[in-house]
């Protein structure tokens, strides 16, 4: 069953519309206290209990998803011709992204997690290079890390369940060294939208109405804003989806559960009825099945790059300093 689920692992494009978290263009550091979206707390527990159950094996299982992304997130790595004494992992999971790191690229691994079970589920010499492990909460990534202390920070798969996500994009900013490196990867708009309008479809059907049962994924079109606001220069923003297969909308559940991505919204409704789960899942089948019978779930992953300001860094030329004007270039053509 999870072969399957492996093997037909595609990029895909889609332009379906699904809700989307939208954010202020400016962002405080401030004491004041953003909205809550999602209850950390309870994020924690469910990335807890996923790797208490069974040792933390069926945990590994599931990996596939934030595999297949640290993978691409890691390419993006490779054509930075740099080299580093360290990297700062944030939201690091079991270590997806450091798992992959490699001397002389990397000298030392940073993970800072906000599950203790998450962030110790895997020994260390799953490990290619030496790690350091820090029981923290990225959303107050400053208590625990210096600021001007970190050459490059990388984050895969985490950021969607952040709350101030313009305070986060400059908290890092604050840790980077001068020229440092930010590269990170996180869900977008379009994540899992057949489950989403599957579910609203059951619901209207079956109870006369809708309860948000998937987190409010960022827009693609807010991530290169954000980071300019915080203060990042040369930004490179990229999109890309994993599109997974599954028997039936049981299974994507059963494992989105065990990958510790079940919804942690505030306010939720701590159950769906059986009935509306049954329908939701003859609607997706119905909707989006595959020819074979099984189903696909889409995971749209938003890619950014951007480099803490630095004075010798390259700077875009003057206004009006161009030697050649696009009206001759087209007329010689």
């Amino acid at each position: 069953m999870y072969a399957a689920r492996l093997g037909q692992r595609l990029a895909l494009g889609a332009g379906r519309a699904a809700a989307a978290r939208t954010y202020a263009s400016i962002s405080s550091n401030s004491n004041l206290t953003p909205y809550q979206i999602f209850d950390r707390r309870v994020k924690e527990d469910q990335k807890d209990r996923a790797v208490a159950f069974d040792g933390g094996k069926r945990s590994a299982t599931v990996d596939y998803v934030r595999d297949e992304v640290a993978d691409r997130l890691m390419e993006r790595f490779s054509d930075i011709k740099r080299e580093y004494e360290s990297v700062l992992d944030i939201g690091s999971g079991p270590g997806h992204f450091s798992k992959l790191l490699e001397a002389p690229k990397v000298k030392k691994s940073v993970m800072l997690e906000s599950s203790v079970k998450t962030l110790h589920r895997d020994p260390d010499h799953a490990f290619q290079i030496p790690i350091e492990r820090i029981h923290a909460d990225e959303e107050c990534l400053l208590e625990h890390i210096p600021r001007n202390s970190q050459e490059a920070v990388v984050s895969c798969l985490s950021m969607h369940w952040i709350n101030d996500l313009p305070g986060v994009l400059v908290q890092i900013k604050e840790a980077l060294k001068p020229d440092g490196l930010f590269l990170g990867a996180m869900l977008g708009g379009e994540t899992l939208y057949e489950l989403r309008t599957s579910l609203q479809l059951a619901e209207v059907e079956r109870e006369g109405g809708i309860s948000p049962h998937i987190s409010p994924m960022t827009g693609t079109q807010d991530v290169s804003n954000l980071m300019g606001r915080a203060g990042f220069t040369m930004l490179t923003v990229d999109t890309d989806e994993v599109k997974v297969a599954y028997p039936s909308m049981w299974e994507l559940l059963e494992d989105l559960q065990f990958m510790g991505e079940s919804s942690a919204l505030v306010g939720r409704r701590p159950y769906i009825h059986r009935d509306t789960l049954t329908a939701a899942s003859a609607i997706y089948k119905a909707l989006h099945g595959n020819e074979d019978g099984s189903i696909p779930a889409t995971f749209q992953v938003v890619y950014m790059i951007g480099w803490k300001p630095a004075p010798n860094q390259p700077k875009p030329a003057k206004r009006g300093s161009a030697d050649v004007s696009l009206k001759d270039v087209f007329e010689d053509k």
